[in-house]
């Protein structure tokens, strides 16, 4: 038994990485063990050497080796077993520190099974889970197909180690990013932020160390290949750039792009902003289901209040509008310039209270102060719609566009 054993530590030794002082430790822990359970009247008098030269092992009990074959095929047993299980741990321990250094980055894997709960990918060693959860809404995975996704979580557990993925983290993002943009991965293109909607839109804010460099133009690429390859990549999930400034203001108007802001009224202690929007950019600033601007709170960190013109200036500020006249429009339903711009002189002067001269008065008065001439004559507000406008390139293709510090694109 010497014999084999030898070779078999000698081999372990070298392929698995297991000092033979490590495994001989253990073996002689578990043949004592296996002593006591099989004989439990002698349970303390047992005592296991190993010669660590021939690796010959003696069985002692009270002081005098027991040449007993029974002993023999108990230790041969318990050698096999404990070498087993110490080359089972040091695959695991090996695979999860591997593991753990990846841990924040981007992996491959092939798909090996689809479940209702999470997809599993096939490392070679090891296999990872991207949980329902954290698949991205365009995602439509199949066996056999290769995905990239980020590690952000390795947990040991008595199956062996756990990688879970995720393929709606903004970080992703970030990692497609560094791939993608040489500069970024040289340090000169610095990310500065990211606020992400898995499947739908994410902002990136980033900023150049070398003003001869375009931080937006890098990220974007040539004919805007780089970013392409990205919304590629996120199953064409749509992608912003924005310009970071330091300057809180410029910021902010940069990431509320494509929308033209009026007026931004910015309370630093509560980092807080209000953004004032004509009528007709209010539904672009605030995009589909409030996509826009919720997107650049995130990506700025403070909270955004985006009105428009006429929902910030008071009735009474108008021409021809007393206390009496402002209560008699709010009794009629109008509690806005809004409100008071869909109605004409006419129809205004029916309103009790109001003759057909203060009528004239009071809308050519909101006409001025939200800077509309005519707005009868004007197309409606955009609908919420205008908030997801494309800019339509070659081939049908939704291209790169530089709007006030912001890079919209998408496929």
């Amino acid at each position: 038994m010497s014999q084999d054993l030898l070779s078999s530590l000698e081999y372990i030794e070298k392929e698995k990485g297991i000092s033979k002082e490590v495994l001989l430790e253990a073996l002689r822990h578990a043949l004592i063990s296996a002593c006591r359970k099989s004989f439990p009247e002698k349970a303390d008098t047992f005592e296991i050497q190993i010669d660590p030269r021939t690796f010959r092992i003696s069985v002692l009990n009270e002081g005098k080796e027991i040449n007993d074959p029974h002993f023999g095929r108990i230790a041969a047993q318990t050698a096999k077993q404990v070498i087993i299980q110490k080359i089972r741990e040091a695959e695991r321990d090996s695979i999860f520190t591997e593991f753990s250094h990846k841990q924040g980055v981007i992996v491959s894997g092939n798909v090996h099974r689809v479940e209702k709960k999470s997809i599993i990918l096939d490392f070679g060693k090891t296999e990872g889970i991207l949980p329902a959860r954290e698949q991205s809404p365009l995602d439509n995975f199949k066996q056999g197909h290769i995905v990239r996704a980020y590690v952000m979580e390795v947990k040991k557990t008595s199956k062996g180690p756990e990688v879970i993925l995720s393929r709606t983290h903004p970080d992703l993002v970030t990692k497609f990013f560094e791939m993608e943009v040489p500069e970024i991965h040289d340090g000169v293109v610095i990310i500065k932020a990211v606020a992400r909607e898995a499947g739908s839109r994410t902002k990136i804010a980033v900023t150049s160390k070398d003003d001869k460099i375009d931080c937006v133009g890098s990220c974007v690429g040539v004919r805007g290949q780089r970013v392409k390859s990205i919304v590629r990549e996120l199953g064409g999930e749509k992608i912003d750039i924005i310009r970071y400034a330091d300057d809180m203001e410029v910021y902010i108007k940069n990431a509320m792009a494509p929308a033209e802001l009026k007026e931004i009224r910015i309370d630093r202690e509560r980092q807080r902003a209000e953004i004032l929007v004509a009528d007709d950019q209010l539904s672009l600033a605030i995009g589909k289901k409030g996509q826009n601007v919720r997107l650049a709170s995130k990506l700025i960190g403070w909270e955004l209040d985006v009105r428009s013109t006429s929902q910030m200036i008071p009735l009474s500020s108008l021409d021809g509008v007393g206390e009496k006249t402002e209560e008699s429009l709010k009794n009629a339903g109008i509690h806005s310039i809004k409100d008071l711009l869909k109605m004409n002189a006419e129809g205004l002067a029916k309103v009790p209270g109001i003759g057909t001269k203060t009528a004239e008065k009071v809308i050519a008065s909101a006409q001025k102060a939200i800077g509309k001439k005519n707005p009868l004559s004007e197309n409606p507000p955009n609908t919420e719609e205008n908030g997801e406008k494309k800019h339509e390139g070659e081939n049908g293709e939704e291209a790169s566009a530089e709007n006030e510090g912001s890079e919209h694109a998408g496929s």
